[in-house]
């Protein structure tokens, strides 16, 4: 079966950090650009960071330059999203996303979510005092 698994999510106060990881399952990533997305409750989907099949070109969103770190570890079959200096306005259900790799980055970085070909099924993240 064909999955990706995020975890890391959790409750986390102003200004703290968490790790949060993407784990695939029943495929390899090394074929694959990834992304990570956030929605928060009434929002739509909104990309965070993108990281292509070889870790050597990323991508931030505006909200999380400067404060967040994807990366990757193929040899693991998985990615990671480091967040730090987190705010209120970072809560929402945090997804991984996977698309075939064709060279062109500037292709992830403006995929529509549904344009991805695996997702996973989000962790939570809550930053409040």
């Amino acid at each position: 079966q064909l999955q990706l698994v995020e975890s890391g999510g959790g409750l986390v106060q102003p200004g703290g950090s968490l790790r949060l990881s993407c784990a695939a399952s029943g495929f390899t990533l090394d074929y694959y650009d990834i992304g990570w997305f956030r929605q928060a409750p009434g929002k739509e989907r909104e990309r965070v960071s993108c990281i292509n099949n070889g870790g050597g070109s990323t991508y931030y969103a505006a909200s999380a330059k400067g404060r967040f770190t994807i990366s990757r570890d193929n040899a693991k079959n998985m990615v990671y999203l480091q967040m730090n200096s987190l705010k209120p306005e970072d809560t929402g259900v945090y997804f991984c996303a996977a698309v075939g790799s064709n060279g062109n980055f500037l292709r992830v970085v403006t995929l529509r979510p549904a344009e991805y070909d695996y997702w996973g099924q989000g962790t939570q993240v809550t930053v409040s005092s």
